[in-house]
């Protein structure tokens, strides 16, 4: 699809075929059955379908986190809505609340432009929220169908390693203020501590969008694993030092999977086990980037795969355009 859509005719499509090999992506899901990309007509058709899609995929997160969380829509204080991938005004989040049966007062928080940060930017904002209001329940959903952004005819380096490394999806997260009492039965997720965001200077350019007739093309610098490895362990340390923590102490990372050679920069940096981020490694091969949705479905493996010890710190982390750096603090 990618080469016949991307790549001028007749073009020898064998390093279209090395940075799809590099991506170390195995599998992927996407909006759409594979010959219908070639027929979307600009940014318009591309983005009627991401409206149609995102909501239909939006409802059903959102309804099963609920039922997991043994919640009914009407306990839902707060609907925070991340993507990256599609514009809709209302905003997806607006188009749910009838549909799932929300209340017509529920507060809502669209958030854009986070990029693949905007999962945990999204937490953390959430937790902003039931720090002052501790009895209310947050729901945090984030849809991203980053198939939809592919540009035709479009062969820079930027975009065949985009048609790659990216995939489609969603993932909701609910969150209760302290003072919500639980049930008997109830399985507690993770406690966030505190939350950290860091904007690094001059990299404006590094990651994000320019936008085109086309619709949304994508800015993708070479330099990014540089940027990680110059500006994270810092960040790190310093945050986990205001907690008496040390990289050491952490009993799980959960963190983006940016690609093979972000994520080789991000162990490099914080000099983490071999291991460490095997959760985001099998993430990122059976699915792909799925952008700012990416950190919360490895937040889910991590809890039902490699539950760490209660009470243990863990670090929630993901980077985006800005260039930009969110941390989040969690108790397990």
């Amino acid at each position: 699809m990618v080469a016949r859509t991307c790549l001028p005719e007749g073009t020898d499509r064998r390093v279209l075929d090395r940075l799809h090999r590099s991506a170390q992506v195995h599998s992927r899901h996407m909006t759409l059955p594979l010959e219908r990309y070639g027929e979307l007509d600009g940014f318009g058709a591309a983005n009627d379908v991401y409206i149609a899609a995102a909501t239909d995929l939006g409802a059903k997160a959102v309804r099963d986190a609920l039922h997991l969380a043994g919640l009914s829509p009407a306990d839902v204080d707060l609907l925070v809505f991340t993507s990256v991938t599609g514009v809709a005004i209302p905003s997806i989040d607006a188009r749910l609340v009838g549909r799932l049966g929300l209340r017509p007062d529920v507060t809502r928080l669209p958030l854009f432009g986070l990029g693949c940060a905007g999962g945990a930017a999204g937490l953390a904002r959430m937790h902003d929220y039931l720090l002052g209001r501790p009895d209310d329940v947050a729901v945090l959903l984030s849809v991203e169908l980053c198939s939809l952004t592919f540009q035709r005819d479009d062969a820079s380096l930027a975009n065949l390693v985009a048609t790659g490394l990216f995939g489609d999806g969603a993932a909701a997260v609910v969150a209760c203020g302290a003072n919500r009492p639980r049930r008997p039965d109830e399985t507690a997720g993770p406690t966030i501590v505190d939350t950290r965001s860091h904007l690094y200077p001059d990299t404006g350019r590094v990651m994000g969008w320019d936008i085109k007739d086309t619709g949304f093309r994508i800015v993708l610098d070479p330099r990014v694993p540089d940027v990680v490895r110059r500006y994270l362990a810092e960040d790190v340390e310093g945050f986990l030092g205001d907690h008496g923590i040390k990289p050491k102490d952490v009993t799980a990372w959960v963190c983006h999977p940016g690609g093979p050679k972000v994520l080789d920069a991000v162990t490099e940096a914080l000099d983490l086990p071999d291991d460490a981020l095997d959760v985001t490694w099998r993430h990122l091969a059976d699915v792909g980037n799925l952008s700012s949705s990416s950190v919360l479905h490895v937040l889910r493996d991590t809890l039902a795969e490699h539950r760490p010890p209660p009470g243990t710190p863990g670090v929630l982390l993901a980077m985006g355009p800005g260039f930009a750096c969110e941390l989040v603090l969690l108790r397990w």
